[in-house]
């Protein structure tokens, strides 16, 4: 991560997980087959907002306009993706299901896994914390220079072998002493 990114004063995990952060995925702007010294008549992006849970998201897209607006570019339009958007979610690091995980993975691997309260992502995990009222856990099976979702993405054997260890750990153990409810 460039050491000038995201909100001044926090740390670089919090960051990661704990602060809506603005992103431009994509910019165009004149053709680009065919520049032409010239400013061109039109330019579009598209953006993603990553948030936290206590950030209502349609309040976006208004902040958004009274900050263009009040820079002077009340022309610009901002528009919601027709794809929509995945609502951010959460599992307490406190919650029974996350602590009997921990017990589960550090028996299997004789490491103490490290705890995430939130992750950035475009999970549809939602669905099971806000519509079922589920607990979920993400137990990632990479490591921080892996590059995932990038062109030179990769997956090392004795990490997928660690994974598969850890999770056939985890079901083992839910069959044998699962959390209580």
């Amino acid at each position: 991560m460039d050491p000038g990114w995201g909100e001044p004063g926090l740390s670089a995990p919090e960051k990661v997980y704990g602060f809506n952060s603005f992103e431009i995925l994509a910019l165009a702007a004149g053709n680009p087959e065919n520049p032409v010294n010239a400013i061109p008549p039109r330019a579009s992006a598209h953006c993603q907002i990553r948030f936290t849970t206590d950030t209502d998201p349609e309040t976006f897209l208004p902040a958004l306009e009274r900050h263009l607006a009040g820079r002077g570019f009340a022309q610009v339009q901002v528009r919601r993706s027709p794809k929509g958007f995945l609502r951010a979610s959460r599992t307490s690091p406190d919650h029974p299901w996350v602590q009997w995980a921990v017990e589960s993975l550090t028996r299997t691997t004789d490491k103490k896994p490290a705890v995430l309260p939130n992750l950035g992502g475009s999970l549809p995990n939602d669905i099971f914390t806000d519509g079922l009222g589920l607990p979920t856990l993400w137990i990632p099976h990479s490591y921080a220079s892996c590059s995932q979702h990038a062109p030179n993405e990769h997956l090392l054997g004795s990490l997928a072998r660690e994974g598969l260890e850890m999770m056939a750990g985890l079901f083992w153990d839910l069959g044998e002493s699962p959390p209580k409810r």
